[in-house]
């Protein structure tokens, strides 16, 4: 049976021209940006599928990994006004908020009796917070849970640092790491093209200087996750424009703990009316991420932004990691997400089942907790 569902499989994908793509892979050759437009274009999402099953069977075997985390968003007032974002306001504006240190530990100490490993920050960029508060909020998760891994702060946001600061970026890394940093979320990479940064957001981090603190990360031992923002006004080309940036950055310093491509949602953006991405699109990107990215280890499929049952299903086209438990994440709920704001480890352990993987819960590095 099994070879007769790979000699089906293998045929749907000579039939959907994939045939010497399907080839460069067996040989483990790398994928070049025209493959990566071959691959969005095809109408046969199947075809592309198997091909990042695949990939992700060969690195990962039937393992998918969960964590148990918790996300705290600090601030949204922000100096920028990215046209994507829901998130942000100016100082003063209705919905504008800013947690005092106070919060913060209560916000950590409400959940101290769950075994979370992960504690996940991010915020705007804020320019009324001294750099003692980071600092400080640093310092307080780390006295609540010795143990936690602590991932801090884009890119972005580390760059904001060292500008209001005036710091460079390696000493604010290396500050925020003796405070309690352990590694650095991948948000803020947006699409690493100049027509849609000059269009979305022109006064935002741009790539160069997003993939310069990245790498400055790495070399200082940090790791970090990278992410693609998909959905908007981007084609197929700077999508695959943006893999092989990442691919390129991965190769230098060898520190993306993971892909992420994170679908958009325009409600109450600058952009609303913009169509939701569709589960095809979801499913596609995740795919020819895996196929294109060859050395990030990990694919994530993060359920906030997709729903439970289009992550359930990445999970058999590329994707070896539909995050976590979350809990109180406002970055895509503000932009209307419908979904949960947290998900129960059982339900986590049913959407991996039930997709033919074997549940693995880990930490924020990959470190293995507790096999399923």
């Amino acid at each position: 049976m099994e070879k007769l569902t790979q000699g089906i499989l293998d045929s749907r994908i000579a039939g959907a021209g994939l045939g010497a793509i399907a080839e460069k892979i067996e040989r483990g050759e790398r994928l070049n940006h025209d493959d990566g437009i071959a691959l969005f274009e095809t109408p046969d999402l199947l075809a592309v599928g198997a091909l990042a099953d695949r990939v992700r069977a060969r690195m990962h075997d039937r393992k998918a990994y969960f964590i148990r985390n918790q996300h705290l968003n600090y601030s949204n007032i922000c100096v920028n006004s990215c046209r994507f974002c829901a998130f942000s306001r100016k100082e003063g504006e209705k919905d504008a908020y800013r947690m005092d240190i106070d919060t913060i530990r209560r916000k950590i100490t409400e959940r101290l009796d769950e075994p979370v490993s992960e504690i996940h920050i991010v915020g705007g960029l804020d320019p009324n917070l001294p750099w003692q508060y980071y600092l400080d909020m640093l310092a307080v998760i780390r006295e609540l849970r010795p143990g936690v891994h602590i991932q801090a702060f884009t890119c972005v946001e580390i760059a904001h640092f060292a500008d209001k600061f005036g710091k460079t970026i390696k000493d604010v890394l290396v500050e925020l790491r003796e405070a309690g940093l352990g590694s650095v979320p991948g948000g803020g990479a947006e699409v690493f093209s100049d027509r849609i940064r000059k269009d979305l957001c022109p006064t935002k981090l741009g790539p160069e200087g997003w993939l310069e603190v990245a790498k400055t990360a790495h070399r200082l031992g940090i790791r970090s996750n990278s992410t693609m923002l998909y959905g908007h006004t981007e084609t197929v080309d700077e999508r695959v424009d943006h893999m092989i940036a990442l691919r390129e950055a991965q190769d230098e310093t060898g520190g993306f703990l993971t892909f992420i491509p994170l679908a958009f949602h325009s409600e109450n953006t600058d952009m609303a009316g913009l169509p939701p991405t569709t589960g095809f699109d979801d499913l596609k990107t995740i795919a020819v991420g895996r196929l294109v990215i060859d050395n990030i280890p990990h694919i994530k499929s993060f359920w906030i932004m997709v729903g439970t049952k289009i992550a359930q299903l990445t999970l058999r086209f590329g994707a070896n990691d539909i995050d976590g438990t979350v809990v109180e994440e406002k970055i895509t709920h503000m932009a209307g997400a419908r979904t949960s704001e947290c998900l129960s480890v059982g339900e986590l352990l049913t959407l991996i089942r039930g997709a033919g993987c074997r549940p693995v819960e880990r930490d924020t590095i990959y470190n293995v907790i507790r096999e399923y």
